[in-house]
């Protein structure tokens, strides 16, 4: 059978204050370098990695560079623009605060990924899941019997795949928050994707 492993990226600037960052080309800090640093570690004792792919924004290719150092020797990564994280428009680089002011209806316990609209320059949440949709199918495609392929991404395609895989309500998934930094998610391919393992974070225990 062939195994998916989606990861978030590591911690970055405007993760840790609070931006909404879409398409920007934000930066991992110091502890998310180490985060991606430690989840190649933890990846490298479980998994024989043959395929990695992986959004081509600057922190995911940032976090793929840094658990290739823990990994010891990753294949080299194939960047792809369909593993972006929704893309926000004239809206990025806001706070969550001036997003709510700017979108009074927005629930505001609601993830701004879920928001409602699509910003001047960004897209709206339907584009969004056909863009996550269809790159996911690709990969599929091209993890054949016996292969291990990982994937670098964002958060709010993570929500968009669990929900296509766990048959959750898309609308719902997408309001909740998003997986923390570095988490992994184990997908068996053999009867059809089948989610085995969710939000995974063992590799925590190297950073102690």
């Amino acid at each position: 059978m062939g195994t998916l492993l989606v990861a978030r990226h590591g911690e970055t600037t405007w993760n840790r204050d609070g931006r909404i960052q879409g398409w920007a080309p934000s930066r991992l800090t110091d502890r998310g370098q180490e985060q991606a640093t430690a989840l190649g570690a933890w990846l490298d004792d479980r998994y024989d990695v043959d395929r990695v792919l992986a959004s081509d924004l600057r922190r995911t290719r940032q976090t793929a560079a840094a658990a290739d150092d823990g990994y010891g020797g990753l294949p080299d990564p194939a960047f792809d623009d369909g593993w972006r994280e929704r893309g926000f428009g004239i809206v990025q680089g806001l706070y969550a605060e001036e997003l709510l002011a700017e979108y009074p209806d927005h629930d505001r316990d609601a993830s701004v990924i879920s928001l409602d609209a699509a910003p001047e320059g960004g897209e709206g949440v339907p584009t969004f899941r056909e863009r996550v949709e269809s790159t996911w199918e690709r990969a599929i495609a091209a993890t054949d019997a016996g292969e291990t392929t990982l994937v670098v991404t964002h958060g709010g395609v993570i929500k968009v795949l669990l929900a296509k895989l766990t048959d959750r309500d898309p609308d719902a998934a997408l309001a909740k928050r998003s997986q923390d930094n570095c988490a992994v998610n184990e997908i068996r391919l053999d009867d059809g994707p089948e989610l085995v393992g969710e939000e995974l974070t063992g590799w925590r225990a190297l950073l102690d």
